[in-house]
């Protein structure tokens, strides 16, 4: 082994957490109170919702597929149930049971799409997506839901959120200082670490990393991949739904804008994950830490008063160098070994 393969080895590895102790004491040199234990808690909650959903996307990139559909499900599912509280009157409990049904039930339309009609899985989220945004609106005519509201026949909803309901996007728990973690972020915690397990320790998610390698080889050893698949679209589109409950719990509203930037910020979280440690695939690790990568960026620049409208191009940049470390420099340390 060559020095220079050596070098190269080291940067796959080690190269993205550099870069983000870098980005770290960069922000915490440049912005005011940046390293605070406020600002952490903060990073930590605006990060939880979306990496909810980047572990539903590395499900479907584990088998080789993407779903660009997680984003209206999860919009889908912050009207889905505010409708359900405040128009129907529903417990909290039948809300967030009916938003998962019906995510599962989306995921499960997406991957008989796919296995069964050959659709192509970008199509055929894409194809989800855009029938899922207008079918979110279509109950209330595109407006708002919150309590009090005109409905479309004139009268006023009588429902609300109920508290139950509102402290799974609100309610902090004591972890070093009184009400100080977000039970959003346990959620997180505890989602990441059973997707963890799932791929990396249990016989199903071995063989769906195999799909993902090669799914021929996988069926011709008697692997159900059609079956794998869905499955994966499955999972991606449960935990959609469900940071759509949480984000729907915080806001106190069903507001269908408030999600137009989870589908971008979810994708590049489970694709900076490529990077981490050098897995040069998708990760339950690595997507939870793309996630937290993407909120301290975002929290930097935001307390650097920089333009909104320059941040989505600092995260392209972001996500094109974390995808070099993982392709280009991988590729190139591949070829030094050999």
């Amino acid at each position: 082994m060559t020095q220079g393969s050596t070098l190269i080895d080291i940067a796959i590895k080690y190269g993205f957490l550099a870069l983000m102790a870098g980005l770290i004491a960069f922000f915490g040199t440049m912005a005011d109170g940046f390293l605070t234990p406020f600002s952490a808690v903060f990073i930590l909650q605006s990060v939880a919702i979306t990496g909810i959903l980047a572990l539903g996307v590395t499900a479907t990139l584990v088998v080789g597929g993407f779903d660009l559909s997680i984003g209206a499900v999860a919009t889908s599912a912050l009207m889905l149930s505010a409708y359900v509280m405040v128009v129907w009157e529903q417990s909290a409990v039948t809300a967030v049971l009916l938003c998962l049904a019906m995510g599962a039930v989306v995921g499960l339309v997406n991957g008989l799409l796919i296995v069964k009609m050959k659709v192509p899985d970008l199509l055929a989220t894409l194809g989800m997506m855009f029938l899922l945004v207008g079918l979110q609106r279509i109950p209330t005519q595109g407006r708002s839901i919150s309590t009090g509201m005109t409905l479309s026949d004139g009268d006023v909803a009588k429902g609300h959120f109920s508290e139950t309901f509102l402290m799974l996007g609100r309610h902090r728990v004591d972890f070093f200082a009184p009400n100080l973690v977000p039970l959003s972020v346990i959620f997180l915690v505890v989602i990441a670490v059973g997707v963890w397990l799932f791929l990396e320790l249990t016989r199903h998610g071995r063989l769906m990393y195999a799909i993902g390698s090669n799914a021929q080889a996988a069926s011709l050893a008697g692997t159900n991949v059609d079956r794998y698949k869905i499955l994966a679209y499955m999972i991606s589109g449960t935990l959609a739904s469900f940071g759509g409950v949480l984000l729907a719990a915080r806001l106190g509203r069903g507001d269908v804008a408030s999600g137009n930037n989870l589908l971008l910020d979810s994708v590049a979280a489970a694709l900076i994950g490529f990077a981490v440690l050098g897995a040069s695939k998708p990760n339950a690790f690595g997507t939870a830490v793309g996630a937290l990568f993407v909120g301290i960026l975002l929290q930097g620049l935001t307390m650097m008063n920089a333009p909104y409208y320059t941040q989505d191009f600092v995260k392209g940049a972001v996500l094109v160098v974390a995808l070099v470390f993982t392709f280009a420099l991988s590729g190139r340390g591949g070829r030094g070994r050999g």
